[in-house]
């Protein structure tokens, strides 16, 4: 079960570094949200349906730079899991959280992800 979880973080993961939107559209559930706090500089909470992410990657805006991912926790309760995320590409650092659900399919879909991105630093 925790290797079909991690192979649906993956797939998210290579999926947006790659702009893989057919691969994007596998792993993600149709009610599938992106939430975030101070998204690209901005104030307050915006939260993107899967047809408006994809779209995004689609264009450019999210995504097509190779990431390191470190997966620093899953926990599984029966059809439910939650994964913790760390990723880093040559512009910024995220801390994603991402709920999954075992759909009527038997496959892992990612239904949330929780992200907090931030620009690395030119030092």
């Amino acid at each position: 079960m925790t290797a079909k979880i991690k192979q649906a973080i993956t797939d998210f993961v290579k999926g947006g570094d790659n702009s893989d939107t057919k691969l994007l559209d596998k792993v993600l559930h149709k009610d599938f949200r992106v939430t975030n706090n101070g998204f690209m500089g901005t104030s307050g909470v915006t939260v993107i349906d899967k047809e408006k992410y994809l779209a995004n990657v689609r264009d450019g805006i999210f995504g097509g730079l190779p990431r390191t991912m470190i997966i620093e926790n899953i926990d599984v309760s029966e059809t439910i899991a939650s994964v913790k995320l760390r990723l880093e590409s040559s512009e910024n650092q995220f801390v994603s959280y991402n709920s999954l659900v075992l759909d009527t399919d038997n496959e892992w879909k990612i239904i949330s992800n929780l992200a907090v991105v931030t620009k690395k630093s030119n030092i």
